[in-house]
C-alpha cells in the first residue's frame, strides 16, 4: 500500500469522529481488501447494497453531488448500512483542467450536497478519472480531504461484461488492495453476489477504507494508494 510520505505527521491531526472502522476487524492482523464505487449513487445501487449486507461486507462509495441530488435517499441508506463515503465532486469533471476557483466549488457544492442528504460530511475525496495533480490535492486539503486513489482498476466502465469484472476483480485482489468499480454500471451490480463469495473464500475480510487505514481514518493533504 503506497501511502504520501506525509501520513505519519497527519494522522495525529485527523479528526476520528466521522470516520467509524469496523471495530471487529484488524487489518493488521488479517487479509483485508477494499471495494469501491465510483460515479453513484444510481438506480442500481440499492440492488448492490443488498448483496453487500447478505454477505456481510462493507465498501466505500465515492459520490456525485449531481447523483446525490437525484438519489439523496439511496445516499442515506449507504451510510445507515456501514460503508464509507467520499466525495467525487459535483460534475465528474476532469479537476487539473479547471481554475481553481472551479475546481473548489466542484468540491464544496458536493461536501454541501452530501452532508444535507446524509448528515455527514466526508473527509475522503477522489478525483474523477483519477486525474489528480499537486494544486488539486493542496484545493482538497482546504476543505479538509484526503485523495483517496486505488491499487487496481477493473475498467467495468469499459468491459460491460459480468464474467469479465468478476476475473477483473479477482486478478486485482491483493491484501490491502483498493478496487475501482462503479455501481452505476449493471454488469458490476449483476457480478457482485459471485465476486463477494469468491473473496471471501479466498479470506478476504471485505472493508471500508476507513477500516483498511488501520481505523486512524485519512488525514486532509494526503493522497493514498
Amino acid at each position: 500500500m503506497v501511502i504520501h510520505a506525509l501520513l505519519a505527521a497527519s494522522l495525529a491531526m485527523t479528526s476520528l469522529t466521522s470516520l467509524p472502522a469496523q471495530a471487529t476487524v484488524d487489518c493488521a492482523r488479517v487479509k483485508c481488501l477494499a471495494l469501491t464505487f465510483d460515479d453513484g449513487p444510481g438506480a442500481g445501487t440499492p440492488t448492490l447494497l443488498k448483496a453487500l449486507k447478505k454477505e456481510g461486507a462493507k465498501a466505500t462509495f465515492f459520490l456525485v453531488g449531481k447523483q446525490v441530488e437525484k438519489h439523496a435517499a439511496i445516499a442515506r441508506k449507504t451510510l445507515a448500512q456501514g460503508h464509507a463515503i467520499g466525495n467525487h465532486t459535483y460534475s465528474h469533471a476532469r479537476l487539473p483542467s479547471l481554475l481553481d476557483d472551479e475546481i473548489l466549488d466542484e468540491i464544496k457544492t458536493t461536501q454541501e450536497i452530501i452532508e444535507d442528504a446524509t448528515g455527514l460530511r466526508p473527509k475522503m475525496f477522489r478525483p474523477p478519472y483519477g486525474a489528480t495533480d499537486d494544486r488539486v490535492l493542496g484545493l482538497a486539503d482546504q476543505t479538509d480531504l484526503a485523495q483517496i486513489l486505488w491499487t487496481g482498476t477493473t475498467l467495468d466502465w469499459s468491459l460491460r461484461d459480468a464474467k469479465k469484472i468478476k476475473a477483473a476483480v479477482l486478478r486485482l485482489a491483493k491484501r490491502d488492495g483498493v478496487i475501482l468499480m462503479h455501481d452505476t454500471v449493471p454488469a458490476t451490480v449483476k457480478a457482485m453476489p459471485g465476486i463477494l463469495k469468491e473473496l471471501k473464500k479466498r479470506g478476504y475480510h471485505l472493508v471500508t477504507v476507513p477500516t483498511l487505514l488501520r481505523g486512524k481514518g485519512p488525514a486532509s493533504g494526503v493522497s493514498y494508494f
